[in-house]
């Protein structure tokens, strides 16, 4: 449900999952204060979910991970990009609270998929 990924494997692992199922993507790095204060957020709110989201996590300092970065413009850091059916449906930026990222998650999945508080 939570994974690491990189450039090589990014096609097959996202892409391609999220045309069954959506799949978060967060750019990290990890000098990055916000980056460290989402993730623990980020992890929990995805595990809420009970595998109907996945995560993938991009170190962006790894390997060739910036140019995965530089392919869908991201500025800054942290950001989470939503894929579904192989594509961007929405992102965001910075660090954010659980609620806000419940609902950035609700607003995409079907009803029966979003999580019951």
């Amino acid at each position: 449900m939570i994974f690491d990924i990189d450039l090589d494997g990014f096609d097959d692992a996202v892409l391609k999952t999220s045309a069954t199922q959506p799949v978060l993507v967060d750019f990290w790095a990890d000098w990055c204060s916000p980056c460290l204060f989402l993730d623990p957020v980020l992890k929990q709110v995805v595990e809420e979910y009970g595998g109907a989201v996945r995560l993938a996590k991009v170190e962006v300092d790894e390997g060739d991970n910036m140019k995965l970065a530089g392919r869908y413009q991201v500025r800054g850091f942290p950001t989470v990009i939503l894929f579904v059916d192989g594509e961007e449906v929405d992102r965001f930026s910075s660090a954010r609270s659980a609620a806000f990222i419940r609902d950035f998650i609700d607003r995409h999945l079907p009803a029966a998929a979003r999580r019951s508080a």
